[in-house]
Formats: structure tokens, sequence, C-alpha cells
């Protein structure tokens, strides 16, 4: 019996040690930035003014251009915040940013339509979604090991600027 419990509470740790875990771990400097340039298609990781990382990006299926309402396939332009982290992403990891701002919501309203929301940056689609280089609905993409790396690396509360 006493080998019995032994066995019961080291399988976890066993179990633990046999697959990879999507979740990494970071102890480099802070990620006080991220700095999206759209038509390079690359993500820049930066502590200060140090680029920690850079990536090549897939965008929204409609690329050139700010977003400026729901399901115009552009990734939005502007300065935000990664506001949410979604360990269970249909898209493996993703970080959330805060799209749409007052100014998003306005611009909208003004042509009387709704700004859309859920824009991440995230791992890739299922096979089946993914069609182009650039396949999203408006979000950032990386591979899945990229996203790994991201989302170990940055915070909630961390600026990301989205340029054209």
């Amino acid at each position: 019996m006493k080998y019995l419990g032994i066995l019961l509470l080291g399988a976890p740790l066993v179990l633990a040690a046999c697959g990879e875990s999507k979740f990494r771990t970071y102890d480099g400097p802070e990620v006080t930035a991220i700095v999206v340039h759209k038509a390079d298609r690359q993500m820049y990781l930066l502590h200060g003014n140090e680029v920690l990382e850079n990536y090549q990006i897939a965008l929204g299926g409609n690329p050139v251009g700010d977003k400026q309402i729901e399901g115009d396939g552009k990734t939005p332009e502007g300065t935000y915040f990664i506001n949410r982290r979604n360990p269970r992403s249909a898209f493996y990891l993703s970080l959330g940013i805060s799209y749409p701002n007052e100014k998003d919501r306005a611009d909208a309203k003004a042509l009387g339509k709704q700004p859309g929301g859920d824009i991440f940056v995230h791992g890739q689609a299922p096979r089946k979604k993914a069609k182009g280089t650039d396949w999203t609905a408006g979000c950032i993409a990386v591979t899945n090991s990229e996203i790994e790396e991201v989302y170990s690396m940055v915070k909630v509360g961390t600026p990301i600027f989205i340029k054209p």
C-alpha cells in the first residue's frame, strides 16, 4: 500500500516529462514594447531600443490600410496594448490586442458600422483555415514555435505599435 501511494504521487511527474509543453519560461530582459511593420511583415520585441527578437508575420487577408470596420480583413494600425492572454486559443496560443479603442469605435460609428474586435498576436491556423501569405481576419500571426516564445516573453500591459 505504501508503494502504491508513491506510484500515484509520482505518476504526474512521469507523464509531464513525456510531452513537450507549449508554455515556455523566459528570464531575459523585459519586453517593453512590440513594434509591427505591416509593409515589411515584421514584428519586433524590444527592450528599450534593443531588439530582443524579430519575426516574419502574416496579417489580415486585406493588409493594406488601417482597420476601420468589422469584417474588412485589415490589421489595425496605431498604438494599442496587450490586454489578455489566451492559452486555449484556436490558433495555438494568443495575446489579445486592445483594439478597438475609443477612436476606433468613433470612426466606425461615423461610418454607421461596428469596429470589430478580437484582434490577437497568435500562432498558426488549423490547416483548413490558412490560405495564402496574409490569411488572418485582421490578426498578426507567427508560427506555433514562435508564439510559444512570444507568449513567454510578453506580459499583459505591453504596448504594441502597429505601423503601416
